[in-house]
């Protein structure tokens, strides 16, 4: 039988748990992770010749990290881990008539998982320079991490519910160390990737005028940390004191 404080940790551990999970796959699945704001000029760059083609080869997929940078740094940019996005100009209803002001729609390209396995360069563009393996890896790491995340959080799940179906509470302890793993994991992610940025702004430094912002898919995942490890110290003490509660009376039983 649980007594109401473990009932009522285990419980609270799961829904601290379950938000953890949403707010994780949400920003990992989202381009808000660093956003640039460009000089109001740099909305009617897109039309020019000298950005056309990089502009399509950033819409169709070809690229190598300096094209998609510079379009990101010139064109109101997004970033994250799986997606780059870029504001241009919706497709004019007219070619007599241009729009003094055009609406501006984001455009969004995603990155395959080729992509992410490109090494990165110590001279961005150049690819017959030498490797940064630091970037190079920090980058597989800040898309690896958060899947590892939330694959341990699956795991602890569907080891929680094979001992409800058990009616045992001895994995509680197990469960609990897999989401604490979960939390550093997505703590680590978002420490790899603001390293990550640090180091391309030093090595592609954005244009001056173009500001770069934390975006509130990373304050998502910055979130569900805290949240997977305050759920894990719940899950750890009603294991604990579960455990406790039962040697007590087993040893009071024998005497």
């Amino acid at each position: 039988m649980v007594d109401n404080r473990y009932a009522t940790a285990l419980v609270i551990g799961s829904v601290l748990s379950l938000l953890a999970t949403v707010y994780l796959s949400v920003a990992v699945g989202t381009q808000h992770w660093y956003q640039y704001q460009s000089p109001p000029a740099g909305r009617d760059v897109a039309n020019t010749s000298e950005l056309r083609n990089p502009r399509e080869d950033f819409l169709n997929g070809d690229f190598d990290e300096k094209t998609y940078s510079d379009m990101l740094f010139r064109l109101n940019g997004t970033l994250g881990l799986w997606w780059r996005c870029v504001q241009v100009p919706a497709p004019a209803h007219s070619h007599w008539f241009k729009e003094p002001d055009p609406k501006m729609v984001t455009e969004c390209v995603s990155f395959t998982l080729p992509h992410q396995f490109v090494p990165k360069y110590k001279d961005p563009g150049n690819h017959n320079g030498q490797e940064d393996l630091l970037r190079t890896y920090l980058w597989r790491c800040q898309f690896l991490l958060p899947l590892v995340s939330l694959g341990l959080v699956f795991l602890g799940a569907l080891t929680g519910l094979c001992a409800c179906l058990c009616r045992s509470l001895t994995p509680t302890l197990g469960i609990g160390v897999l989401h604490l793993l979960a939390g550093m994991c997505t703590l680590a992610t978002v420490c790899c990737f603001l390293a990550g940025m640090d180091l391309l702004h030093r090595a592609n430094p954005p244009p001056d005028g173009v500001d770069g912002s934390l975006g509130w898919s990373l304050y998502l995942a910055l979130i569900s940390s805290p949240l997977h490890m305050m759920a894990a110290a719940l899950l750890l003490w009603a294991a604990r004191s579960h455990r406790q509660s039962y040697h007590r009376i087993t040893a009071y039983r024998v005497a």
